[in-house]
């Protein structure tokens, strides 16, 4: 005689979720996933104001499959390399030392905490809108002339708590044979996703202003923070532009442009049609860092 499986609804296997989610949390027993080691070398490396070219190829190149996927990028349409680049040397040469290093951390990152075995296509969504957040965060640091790098790091970061969620979710074990659907690990990740974050960014020992802006990059919170990076403020304006790019029914271009955040920092309408002229520059950026 079998015994008959157990059919939860979603809206118990929600529950159930979330108060084990929120007792890991008050317990501390989030089990968080650690910084990939080439990811926390080349922060350093980025960090260091001695730092040159030789040793971030040297870093690199300690990862051959890194090393290949970022000559893959370089040499890709986003990046119009004039002639094929088949070292790491050539393409610090052509992209920069930052741009490199930024390329390098996303990499790393995106094959790490990114790297989920089921809901691929949802974790692909995750991956697109933190990239093109970064990305767009870069665009805007870059017009009111602050650090553009730390922007692409906060704007890349923010919403890292998201992928953390959905591991600790996919190796919880229920009392529902039940799978969790997309949409219960989406309400999760949104209540949530800052807490981890918080967490994770402790454990991997982020730059202030990238703790500050996952904490504080939501529309009713940025004007709390305090570095002087902006990078809550630069990322919350990102947010929204990446999700008008990726969704353009989640907000209306005219909503999007009366943002306070936009008028918090002195955008004219003129900034922002030149934040919209950049969309499929960065949708082509992007798309490259798919792995």
């Amino acid at each position: 005689m079998t015994t008959p499986t157990t059919i939860s609804t979603e809206q118990e296997i929600l529950e159930e979720l979330r108060a084990t989610l929120l007792n890991q949390l008050e317990q501390g027993k989030l089990d968080l996933p650690l910084l990939p080691q080439v990811a926390n070398q080349v922060l350093m490396v980025a960090d260091d104001p001695n730092s040159d070219s030789s040793k971030l190829s040297s870093l690199i190149q300690q990862d051959q499959a890194l090393a290949a996927q970022i000559l893959r990028i370089a040499n890709s349409p986003a990046y119009m390399p004039r002639s094929p680049i088949v070292s790491l040397q050539q393409a610090i040469a052509w992209l920069g030392l930052n741009m490199l290093s930024g390329i390098a951390f996303s990499v790393s990152v995106q094959s790490g905490v990114f790297n989920v075995k089921g809901f691929e296509k949802e974790v692909k969504g995750l991956w697109r809108h933190a990239m093109t957040t970064g990305l767009f965060g870069k665009e805007i640091a870059r017009k009111i002339r602050h650090n553009v790098e730390n922007a692409f790091l906060c704007g890349l970061l923010h919403g890292i708590g998201k992928p953390v969620i959905l591991h600790t979710i996919l190796n919880l074990r229920t009392t529902s044979e039940t799978k969790p659907t997309w949409s219960v690990i989406e309400q999760l990740m949104n209540e949530y996703h800052v807490q981890v974050g918080k967490k994770l960014a402790e454990s991997w020992k982020l730059p202030d202003p990238v703790q500050e802006t996952i904490l504080m990059y939501q529309d009713h919170m940025y004007a709390q923070a305090t570095s002087p990076t902006k990078g809550a403020m630069i990322t919350c304006l990102a947010t929204h532009m990446a999700s008008f790019q990726l969704d353009p029914s989640s907000i209306e271009e005219d909503v999007l442009r009366t943002l306070p955040v936009v008028q918090d920092l002195n955008f004219y309408p003129e900034d922002m049609d030149a934040l919209m002229e950049l969309q499929d520059t960065i949708r082509s950026s992007v798309e490259c860092m798919i792995l």
